[in-house]
């Protein structure tokens, strides 16, 4: 057991009734939180080269849905793992057509024994899953680990650079860093990483985004929430609390000025399904479950399933990205309602895509907003179609401007494979 053991213990040790329960909740629960636990995972027998590929949640899994299946076309005779953390980024990786497998804990044994039943020749974490023990494990293996779609936001620069040595012990154990911005790369330098291991690739989430709202999946929420032409869509998404409290209000606002407009809201944890619709039900508003068959259309309708935003984003006049008026969040994706062409707007919170807010406001493609009275002044601004149409097509040009970093990923990610599948001299 190594200190850093010890430590995770102590830090889990006030976690225990929690785990306990998780562990009696279901059958799936219970086989997930043994694999987190002792790093027991269940993979075929290694034939050919192999890649594990991680996700920490449904964010970083959708963006490998991008990039796994230009990687598969690539290199057909490299085997591929997935892995995620959340209950949420297994279902959705499950829906990648790949084995699936719980990212351990990062205890020691656990990080050792899934390295050693994967056995991967290159391990690729998506974003910034960067945990010691797993990393230490991966050196010990002789595994090369590359981070792709990098970034650091001012804020975790700052707190990295209160503690530089720890900085340097953990980023020093990454071969390769494909960062999305130059401000990015400059932030991981600060923190002690060699130069020469930084790619700047640009953000793959530009890459594969879906542009078309005649899409078959668009066209049947179409139907199914019964939105009719001339009704203006307000697609609320990824929100957290109290945004959905603060659009049903403005809502409700603009519906007593006969302003004809449906509001979809779709929360970002699907813990707070129940939660929004008790919401809904206390303002006294009609709305329609999507996952309930025997809902009728009304006008506001909760999406409480996942993996259908980005669909959802296609029927969207006016779009509001949630995680950025709560000040916690940091602000969510708010590249693919813009490639949807939708009238994007989001709150002042939005550190996680720095970069992109910058470059989408300054390319006109995209509204900020301080606070929910402003939110307000900007929907009833974008009930006009003209000045919608604007927003819309500017963000869509910007969006494929940026195109192209999956192929730059993917050449990076070769270079590994090939330095680890030549034979020893």
């Amino acid at each position: 057991m190594t200190p850093l053991d010890v430590a995770y213990l102590t830090a889990a040790g006030g976690s225990a009734p929690w785990l306990a329960h998780r562990l009696l909740k279901s059958s799936k629960g219970r086989v997930a939180l043994r694999e987190k636990l002792t790093g027991r995972v269940q993979v075929t027998p290694k034939v050919g080269p192999r890649v594990w590929f991680h996700g920490v949640s449904v964010g970083e899994i959708h963006l490998l849905r991008g990039l796994l299946p230009e990687f598969r076309k690539h290199r057909p005779d490299v085997d591929i793992v997935v892995s995620s953390t959340t209950e949420t980024g297994l279902t959705e990786a499950g829906k990648l057509g790949f084995p699936v497998i719980a990212w351990p804990f990062d205890f020691s044994w656990a990080a050792r024994s899934a390295l050693r039943r994967v056995a991967p020749d290159l391990l690729v974490l998506a974003e910034s899953e960067l945990w010691p023990g797993l990393l230490l494990a991966a050196e010990h293996a002789g595994v090369p680990v590359v981070v792709v779609n990098g970034r650091m936001s001012p804020r975790s620069a700052a707190r990295w650079r209160r503690i530089r040595p720890l900085a340097r012990m953990i980023f020093g154990r990454v071969a390769a860093f494909a960062v999305q911005t130059p401000e990015y790369a400059a932030g991981l330098v600060d923190c002690g990483v060699p130069p020469e291991r930084i790619h700047v690739t640009g953000s793959m989430k530009y890459d594969g985004v879906l542009s078309d709202r005649e899409s078959s999946a668009t066209r049947e929420l179409r139907r199914h929430f019964n939105i009719q032409p001339g009704e203006t869509v307000w697609v609320a998404g990824s929100t957290q609390a109290p945004e959905e409290a603060g659009c049903v209000r403005i809502f409700r606002g603009l519906v007593k000025r006969g302003v004809p407009i449906r509001l979809i809201i779709v929360p970002r944890q699907k813990e707070r399904f129940n939660e929004v619709a008790d919401l809904l039900r206390a303002e006294g508003v009609p709305f329609q479950r999507r996952s309930d068959p025997a809902s009728a259309p009304a006008p506001v309708v909760l999406v409480d399933t996942i993996g259908e935003l980005r669909a959802v984003w296609g029927l969207a006049d006016i779009a509001f990205v949630g995680g950025s008026l709560d000040g916690a969040r940091g602000g969510q994706n708010m590249i693919e309602p813009a490639a949807m062409g939708a009238a994007v707007t989001f709150g002042p919170h939005t550190w996680n895509f720095r970069a992109t807010v910058e470059q989408l406001l300054a390319a006109g493609g995209a509204i900020q907003v301080a606070d929910f009275a402003e939110l307000e002044r900007t929907a009833l601004e974008l009930l006009d179609p003209v000045r919608r149409s604007r927003l819309a097509v500017a963000a869509q040009r910007f969006v494929t401007s940026q195109q192209g970093a999956t192929g730059r990923t993917l050449a990076l990610i070769d270079q590994f494979l090939q330095v680890r599948s030549r034979p020893a001299a």
